[in-house]
């Protein structure tokens, strides 16, 4: 029995260091002459790597602690349970203001379709289509300008930008060809629409 026995007290006189396995390492190559620089450097090298590796686990200890006491942790999950809010998605409102409030660029849109809707079914084709298309214009001006838009906010800025802006212009192009007496002449727009209509 020459080694020290498990759970005693180090010898008097001796500090205590590096683990056992490093410390043989050493004592072994202090006295082997040309390797015994190559064995000190394999004994630190394993040394750090314990200390590294320590140290990893205790702060991955600490950050399941902190989620686990309800403080939210700045590193992404490993399983990703839901999706990112997009740029822009936050309320458009402070905190404190009404639930209307905080959605206001996404009930303005939708209340002008609505009205635009409202007028088409009353007879007032070119009126209701232009409401609706200047809707979406505005829904993808307001998604440009504002940092927080709630949620008008479906994509990217730019997806949400382009795919509002493209149906806006298209929905108002349609609503200045409108027969009778359309407002605006494009001779090809006219021909596209017949040959599909017929």
């Amino acid at each position: 029995m020459n080694g020290a026995r498990a759970g005693a007290p180090p010898e008097p006189g001796r500090a205590a260091g590096p683990p056992a396995g490093a410390e043989a390492a050493v004592g072994t190559g202090a006295g082997t002459g040309a390797g015994s620089g190559a064995r000190r450097a394999a004994a630190a090298k394993s040394v750090a790597t314990a200390t590294a590796t320590a140290t990893a686990t205790a702060e991955a200890a600490s950050v399941t602690g902190g989620e686990a006491a309800g403080g939210k942790s700045r590193r992404f999950p490993s399983i990703t349970r839901d999706t990112a809010r997009p740029e822009g998605g936050g309320r458009a409102a402070p905190g404190d203001a009404p639930a209307p409030a905080r959605q206001w660029p996404m009930l303005a849109v939708l209340a002008a379709t609505a009205v635009g809707l409202l007028v088409t079914a009353v007879g007032h084709a070119r009126a209701g289509c232009l409401m609706i298309g200047i809707a979406l214009i505005a829904a993808s001006v307001m998604r440009r300008l504002l940092p927080s838009v709630g949620m008008l906010a479906v994509r990217s800025r730019f997806t949400d930008m382009v795919t509002y802006g493209l149906l806006g212009v298209a929905i108002t192009l349609l609503a200045l060809v409108i027969e009778p007496h359309p407002l605006l002449d494009i001779p090809f727009l006219e021909t596209a629409v017949r040959f599909t209509v017929r």
